[in-house]
């Protein structure tokens, strides 16, 4: 097949989206797929072997408000249109609903391409987080729209697709995420990072891996971080990550390690030099950040909501927390910070239970998907 992706994020950018369209391309292209990708002009348009597989266009693109080093694409409909008419491709994917991913869905509809979206990121309870309640339902309803539009709309969990089913989205389709089990892995523990941290071997390091964002619920962190000091547990909190917060949670704890963005064998490492994984956001779609816990062998607290909701299963359920149960969270990071039989235990479920999670696999089912768009448009 020939296949467009369209999206405004894209590696070296640091989120779930562009890290998880980057898979998925390279994932069809090592399954022999013709891929063309459509995004915003990088700042070096450079391209390294391994992306030079993949057909780039650049499109013009402007800055994302509150998020430094980010850009939106600009849209360009006649561009768009004449690209496909003269490479026409079997399908596309709408990876993000900006103005680019709009004019490729005009775009598209103009020249009878089957499309399928991605739901990556609930712009609605954004409106909550940054101060405009009244402004919810308005956003509900324009990415109603946008994605109704599309053949299917792609979501990571069956949760996500139940409830934008109830809110009148018309042909919702779950791809569950991938998770690198090689990459983020038990091994990669680093005795000498562990050191430059000032913890010693038996010392608890409680991590947090994300944007420092007011949507992500931070405040809840740090309150897990002063009840660890308080009960006179001797864990140590590392928080990967940057953003707008960061420089005011940095200022009123200095005692926390702030690493800033990691990449590669550094969050690897990160992660699986660490002993617990806190994630109180309740803003996801997601979270790829759990899969790459628990796949490094770290238990994972977090609420019963996105990623959590889907895989903290069975065994695992002791660390899902009612969604909104603040205490039980608290309580929760503090008992696992107290007990390292508990925490062996979970992280060793928690590893075997991600090697299902294999790239390999959640490609072939997003070919199928993409395969199959006639189908869904047609019904």
């Amino acid at each position: 097949m020939r296949i467009a992706i369209v999206t405004d994020t894209w590696p070296p950018e640091i989120n779930g989206v562009a890290l998880t369209v980057h898979g998925l391309a390279h994932g069809l292209a090592d399954l022999g797929h013709a891929i063309q990708v459509v995004r915003p002009q990088p700042a070096d348009t450079r391209l390294d072997s391994h992306e030079l597989r993949l057909e780039q266009h650049f499109v013009p693109g402007l800055p994302l408000p509150r998020y430094r080093g980010l850009r939106f694409g600009l849209p360009v409909p006649r561009r768009l249109h004449r690209l496909w008419r003269s490479q026409r491709p079997d399908a596309i994917y709408l990876a993000t609903e900006g103005p680019l991913g709009h004019s490729a869905l005009n775009a598209a509809m103009a020249l009878d391409i089957p499309t399928c979206s991605g739901l990556h990121t609930r712009f609605d309870h954004y409106a909550c987080h940054y101060g405009l309640p009244q402004l919810q339902h308005w956003v509900l309803a324009g990415m109603r729209r946008f994605h109704n539009r599309a053949g299917a709309t792609l979501v990571a969990t069956r949760a996500l697709e139940k409830e934008l089913r109830g809110h009148g989205f018309a042909c919702v389709q779950q791809l569950a995420r991938a998770v690198d089990t090689t990459r983020f892995h038990p091994r990669h523990r680093d005795p000498a990072l562990r050191q430059a941290w000032g913890v010693e071997e038996t010392q608890p390091v409680l991590l947090h891996v994300g944007r420092l964002a007011a949507e992500k619920n931070l405040s809840l962190l740090l309150r897990v971080h002063q009840q660890l000091g308080e009960s006179g547990c001797p864990a140590r909190t590392v928080i990967v990550g940057d953003g707008p917060l960061r420089a005011a949670m940095q200022a009123a704890h200095p005692e926390i390690i702030f690493t800033g963005m990691l990449q590669g064998q550094a969050l690897a490492s990160a992660y699986a030099s660490a002993d617990l994984f806190a994630f109180p956001s309740l803003s996801e779609t997601f979270g790829n950040v759990l899969l790459e816990a628990m796949a490094s062998g770290l238990p994972v607290v977090a609420y019963n909501h996105a990623a959590a909701g889907e895989h903290l299963l069975g065994e695992l359920g002791s660390t899902r927390i009612d969604c909104g149960d603040e205490m039980a969270f608290i309580q929760q990071c503090l008992r696992l910070a107290r007990c390292a039989d508990s925490r062996r235990q979970l992280g060793r479920l928690a590893q075997q239970q991600m090697q299902a999670l294999s790239p390999q696999r959640v490609t072939a089912e997003f070919a199928r998907l993409l395969t199959s768009l006639d189908r869904l448009e047609a019904a």
